[in-house]
């Protein structure tokens, strides 16, 4: 919540969650910053069968703004600086018309294997079996640290992202998305490498 009170332009931060102690933490936010809002999430979205895009329709209804900046409290390393490049990013596509949202990947240049089909899915290998990774086509893996979209794409696409989403590129230690208890345990460790380096 540091980072997200800090992000520039933006005019509400709805924390949506069931869970009590996220609320009291957000309430101490709401207090100190007038644009924090608390949304007590309905239990049935907050199941592990809760279907991803039941929260997808749920957004809109929750909101004022015109604009859905969706952030994952699992990306711990993004900082407030990528959150506002990827707002400069939202508004350069939307005048210019090339892109119609934004979101976060991972750049992935490496040969990607698919089992069922037994090839290399990002290279024609009847060309070069083995090409220099650098000349390997680039996949894009989401890693949900945020998505930004106009509200009526929730409204209309029921989705998150459009038909045009530009990508914006996070690396290193920014790109780490915990989903996992392994996950979480990396990233500790990244934390304390990090702060070490820093010290």
């Amino acid at each position: 919540m540091d980072e997200v009170v800090k992000i520039d332009g933006i005019e509400e931060v709805v924390v949506s969650t069931n869970e009590d102690a996220v609320i009291e933490q957000a309430e101490r936010y709401a207090k100190a910053h007038g644009h924090v809002r608390i949304d007590k999430r309905p239990e049935r979205l907050c199941q592990s069968t809760t279907k991803v895009q039941d929260l997808i329709d749920y957004v809109p209804t929750i909101l004022n703004g015109n604009h859905v900046f969706w952030l994952h409290a699992t990306s711990p390393f993004v900082s407030v600086a990528d959150y506002n490049r990827a707002l400069s990013q939202y508004a350069s596509v939307l005048e210019s018309g090339t892109n119609d949202s934004v979101m976060s990947v991972n750049k992935l240049q490496q040969f990607i294997w698919d089992d069922d089909s037994r090839v290399v899915i990002n290279t024609d290998q009847t060309d070069k079996r083995w090409p220099n990774t650098q000349d390997l086509k680039p996949l894009y893996e989401i890693n949900h640290a945020f998505y930004i979209a106009p509200r009526f794409i929730y409204e209309s696409v029921k989705d998150r992202i459009g038909l045009k989403p530009a990508l914006h590129i996070l690396e290193g230690e920014k790109s780490i998305d915990v989903d996992w208890e392994s996950d979480f345990s990396f990233a500790q460790l990244v934390f304390t490498a990090l702060n070490k380096a820093h010290a």
